[in-house]
């Protein structure tokens, strides 16, 4: 599943193509909204939240689409020809110099600009949206209401702060020093929050991903990805296995020297 840097990166490019333009063409291709008609309508922004994407239009209607594992949105010209075959396409969105395509998007729904909460109100604090102190507070406060959840698990939970994929989970529990599957009531929790926004934050900007600072094709993880080969900072063998059950299994990354406690 995308991280919510490529979610909120997607969401500015689509800002800047769409963004105070006028839609000539509207198709979504979903049982529930193939009848919908938007042409007419002008695209007041695309904005995100955690990993929910939100393009609003005039007359006050949102369509939210969320990527998933295997979703994606392009930018053609008019007359482009398509990377992705046609049947995947789930919205298409053209103003006069773009066209805005959806494959395979997942949770489409349209609604009342006002009744955006009901979609989105459930997820904590975004890491990608306006940070204050209490929104950091509000975080720290979610993430340790359940002092008994695996760390690695905690960090994917949506509900706790949105944004951070297994990606930055493998990253940022390396950088706190704790296994993946140490307690919640066994991290600082602020570091952890803090560190996931951090590491979001520079990259929400750019499509090549790097956590550690190095340069150099391999350098750009700690651990994620990096299985069998010698941790960065003390040349023990980095570890995977599975972490979380049925649809939560996610592949965990970790170096049991620089992240001592509970191994899968």
């Amino acid at each position: 599943m995308p991280e919510g840097d490529t979610v909120f990166l997607t969401g500015r490019r689509l800002n800047e193509a769409l963004a105070g333009k006028t839609l000539l063409r509207a198709d979504l291709r979903h049982p529930r909204l193939s009848t919908v008609d938007l042409a007419g309508r002008d695209v007041r922004e695309v904005a995100t939240v955690g990993k929910h994407i939100l393009t609003r239009f005039s007359g006050d209607l949102t369509l939210r689409s969320h990527l998933r594992m295997d979703g994606s949105w392009h930018l053609y010209r008019p007359g482009e020809r398509w990377k992705r075959p046609g049947f995947q396409a789930r919205v298409l969105l053209e103003v006069p110099d773009r066209v805005a395509v959806g494959f395979n998007l997942h949770d489409l729904d349209l609604v009342p600009t006002d009744q955006e909460d009901g979609l989105v109100g459930h997820l904590g604090p975004d890491l990608l949206g306006e940070w204050t102190p209490e929104a950091e507070a509000e975080a720290v406060r979610r993430l340790t209401a359940q002092p008994d959840q695996e760390i690695g698990q905690a960090l994917l939970d949506q509900r706790i702060m949105a944004g951070v994929g297994n990606v930055y989970k493998c990253e940022v529990c390396f950088l706190i020093g704790a296994s993946p599957w140490t307690k919640v009531s066994g991290v600082d929790p602020v570091k952890a929050v803090q560190l996931s926004r951090k590491l979001l934050l520079a990259n929400a900007k750019t499509p090549f991903r790097n956590t550690t600072g190095f340069v150099g094709r391999g350098k750009e993880s700690w651990v994620y990805g990096r299985a069998g080969r010698p941790c960065f900072r003390c040349g023990t063998k980095i570890r995977l296995a599975d972490q979380g059950d049925g649809v939560q299994e996610r592949p965990t990354y970790w170096c049991p020297s620089c992240q001592p406690g509970p191994i899968a």
